[in-house]
């Protein structure tokens, strides 16, 4: 009787689950029809946008809800061990920003390791064209140019990878503003511009490396970072030696480890025969190793040919822009994003598109901007031309004799009326300088800590130029150590003010190509850009302003360009 009502009582209790699974089944179909066609619409929002493409100079940075493969973030450690950085010193956030970083500057390789150089891009085969050409431009507006790239048989290219430079310009207006390049990795690149002035407005684009020239300065800067070294000289009394040093050394002989005790920044030198490592008293430049290109590698850079080379329009290389209202950015003050485009040059002086910048014509100006207040400059030649041009244009700015060479440093200028002080510092090791005491050359990390802070006080750097020859990690790092010191500077003194100007671009016949490229610079400028994002610092955009500029391209620009950066710069001291 009970097994006949159980038999009974489980047939409707079947259909109950029938009926379950047929509804489950109903819903998970909705659910992923619907995920299809939010997918759909996502991807195609994406294709219209350009962001599922790879952009430059602004790539998106990965997302940090990645799994980072510890394989990956383990492997960027030990080089950075191995060349003398302690394994300790590493928190685990910091290396996996260090691979996020990496995984940001990842560079489209071309399909085959060895391309024949007549398979490789051909500048003179490429025309760009203006698209809707014909369409009614307002300032404000975007443009888009297209380009697909030719290799030197005449055959259209079916990767990317080549790096690209481009520029809107109104040479009667001295106008002008950079392009984004955005990289299909199909042979074929599509170039935006923001139109930022009426007129008529011209085209200019610039093949600065075919994709196969890139990996053979990938293949230099992995294999070969000692292609630049470094001296020192030891004395004691009458007895004098020199030794070879860098980031990184065999340890085939003796070294002395000059490795920074606070920062744990590595230095390295042959240790001298017979003096000891504490005679140790300059550093200098050492020189350059040649012969570094193999097989085909040097036809990839060949200016003219195949290096910053101009690529000519299809048709016409220019559009006409009606007037419109621009909206006002504002006053200039920090922890606003670097945008790009990040400004444009109308008669010869740079528009920014986040702050109004001020025009600081006259000694005069510049004097009761800077009344008060200690302005601290460290880095790299590019930035000494700051220093340069204050103490030159300001007479009542005085430089004080240290004794120290123009080219190398440190300078003091004063102007005690008003209590003002501008000092400038290199950079510690890497720097390709002239012979200078290696007392002369501190970590910006350390001259940071050292700082007090305050309303009066005035901090702008660069550094990037000469970590161009070495793998991208030892840069991250010191970045990392200087970030770290303008944090605990801005938690003790959260008014003091901080710059930081990026890297520009340079002149590249093949000889600096190998040692300086353009893409070097960029890779080191996107890593900066990245890793100050978010903090309360301010930025001169010299990447932008050198491209967008109609002088030729230098690695010391000259000084129209100089006089808008310290314009740009002194209008966060003192913005309006």
């Amino acid at each position: 009787m009970d097994k006949q009502v159980s038999k009974g009582s489980s047939q409707p209790c079947s259909k109950c689950r029938l009926h379950f699974r047929v509804m489950k089944l109903i819903i998970v179909l909705v659910l992923l029809s619907m995920i299809v066609m939010v997918f759909k619409i996502q991807t195609h929002n994406e294709s219209i946008l350009g962001t599922s493409w790879k952009s430059y100079p602004s790539p998106k940075f990965y997302s940090t809800t990645v799994q980072l493969k510890e394989k990956e973030t383990s492997l960027r450690t030990e080089r950075l061990v191995q060349c003398g950085y302690q394994n300790h010193s590493f928190t685990p956030e910091e290396r996996s920003e260090g691979t996020l970083l990496m995984k940001m500057i990842e560079w489209p390789k071309p399909p085959n390791s060895a391309v024949p150089f007549q398979k490789s891009s051909n500048p003179a085969h490429v025309h760009f064209v203006i698209l809707n050409s014909a369409k009614t431009f307002y300032v404000g507006d975007q443009l888009q140019v297209m380009l697909q790239m030719y290799d030197f048989e005449g055959h259209p290219k079916r990767y990317g990878g080549d790096y690209l430079q481009a520029r809107i310009h109104t040479p009667a207006l001295k106008a002008g503003s950079a392009g984004t390049v955005i990289d299909k990795q199909n042979g074929t690149y599509y170039i935006n511009f923001t139109l930022f002035w009426p007129g008529k407005v011209e085209v200019s684009v610039l093949l600065v490396h075919p994709s196969e020239g890139i990996q053979a300065l990938k293949r230099l800067r992995e294999e070969q970072p000692e292609r630049v070294y470094f001296q020192s000289t030891f004395k004691s009394g009458a007895v004098s030696e020199t030794t070879v040093c860098n980031l990184c050394l065999s340890q085939s002989q003796p070294l002395c480890n000059f490795t920074d005790i606070r920062t744990g920044e590595p230095w390295f030198c042959y240790r001298p025969k017979e003096l000891p490592c504490s005679a140790r008293v300059t550093h200098t430049m050492g020189g350059y190793q040649q012969n570094l290109l193999i097989g085909e590698e040097g036809l990839y850079f060949q200016s003219g040919i195949n290096v910053k080379t101009p690529i000519s329009p299809s048709d016409l290389d220019y559009i006409t822009v009606k007037p419109s209202p621009r909206s006002d950015p504002g006053k200039c003050f920090p922890g606003k994003p670097l945008l790009s485009p990040s400004g444009f040059y109308y008669q010869d002086q740079w528009m920014s598109t986040s702050c109004n910048i001020q025009r600081f014509n006259t000694p005069a100006t510049i004097i009761n901007c800077l009344r008060g207040k200690s302005v601290y400059i460290f880095g790299d030649s590019t930035i000494r031309q700051w220093f340069e041009y204050l103490t030159e244009f300001v007479p009542d700015l005085r430089t004080f004799n240290l004794g120290n060479s123009k080219n190398t440093g440190p300078h003091l200028a004063l102007n005690i009326e008003k209590t003002i002080k501008v000092e400038y510092f290199a950079h510690g090791t890497p720097i390709r300088i002239l012979p200078i005491s290696s007392q002369d050359l501190p970590f910006i990390a350390n001259k940071l800590d050292e700082i007090k802070g305050g309303k009066n006080t005035v901090i702008a750097f660069t550094i990037w130029c000469h970590f161009n020859t070495f793998p991208v990690e030892p840069y991250i790092r010191r970045l990392q150590n200087i970030r770290r010191s303008i944090l605990r500077l801005l938690e003790r003194s959260p008014d003091t003010l901080v710059v930081i100007k990026t890297a520009n671009v340079q002149a590249l016949p093949q000889e600096v190509s190998l040692y300086n490229s353009d893409w070097y610079s960029y890779q080191l400028d996107l890593v900066m850009r990245k890793m100050f994002e978010g903090i309360n610092v301010a930025f001169v955009d010299a990447w932008e302003m050198t491209i967008a500029h109609y002088l030729p391209h230098e690695l010391h620009p000259k000084r129209i360009i100089i006089k808008n950066e310290v314009d740009v710069f002194l209008s966060y001291v003192c913005p309006l």
